[in-house]
């Protein structure tokens, strides 16, 4: 089980705690505000009324102890900056910060985040479900039951062909594409061999797209 911190209960903070709490991930939120707590306690593993700039707050929270803490706070610069610079010094080793806009980003990374996104362009099951999987590299939701991700090749499948795969009959997934280096191969012939560091592009439903995932 992965384990994940989320500072600021704000409309992205919420929906991204959900996600990754509906993948199954422990997810750890904390927030000023009592009553964002309280809606939330029931969905997460554990929900805390705390201040993410004070540095002895999250040390007694264990946040080190985390895989990756998620600060959610876009409009307070101030709060965002400390709350960053406070994950990084208690050792948290992924650090995904939401950014207002580009010069709030280019601050974070400075900082030291590892990820920063807008949530305008990133939404939050996007993020969630890129997090919880550690070989998924890109993620587009198609819709409730089917979506397009990009993942490295599995080992069991270096050397052999598309036709020796045979991955739509036997798992119900499409490749419709394989990058290569620098190259992206759109819908590869049946002969095309698969090499090690191919990049995969595949459709399919959210359980076969998963299993893949664990190959």
């Amino acid at each position: 089980m992965k384990s994940y911190v989320v500072v600021g209960l704000g409309r992205f903070g919420i929906e991204t705690a959900r996600q990754l709490a509906g993948l199954g991930c422990e997810v750890l939120v904390i927030d000023l505000k009592s009553e964002l707590i309280q809606e939330i306690s029931g969905e997460v593993t554990h929900a805390v009324v705390g201040d993410c700039r004070d540095k002895g707050v999250l040390r007694a929270l264990g946040v080190g102890d985390f895989e990756c803490a998620i600060i959610a706070i876009g409009d307070d610069l101030a709060t965002s900056i400390l709350a960053t610079m406070n994950m990084k010094e208690l050792g948290v080793p992924y650090l995904v910060c939401k950014a207002h806009d580009e010069t709030h980003r280019r601050v974070l990374e400075k900082l030291g985040a590892d990820r920063v996104v807008i949530p305008e362009k990133e939404n939050a099951a996007r993020l969630a479900k890129s997090l919880s999987s550690p070989n998924l590299l890109d993620y587009i939701e198609l819709s409730e039951e089917y979506s397009i991700v990009e993942i490295p090749a599995p080992n069991s499948w270096i050397g052999k062909s598309l036709k020796e795969l045979n991955v739509r009959a036997k798992l119900g997934l499409n490749i419709l594409a394989v990058r290569r280096g620098g190259k992206m191969d759109v819908s590869p012939v049946a002969d095309f061999q698969i090499q090690n560091e191919d990049i995969l592009v595949m459709l399919g439903d959210h359980k076969a797209l998963e299993a893949v995932q664990k190959l």
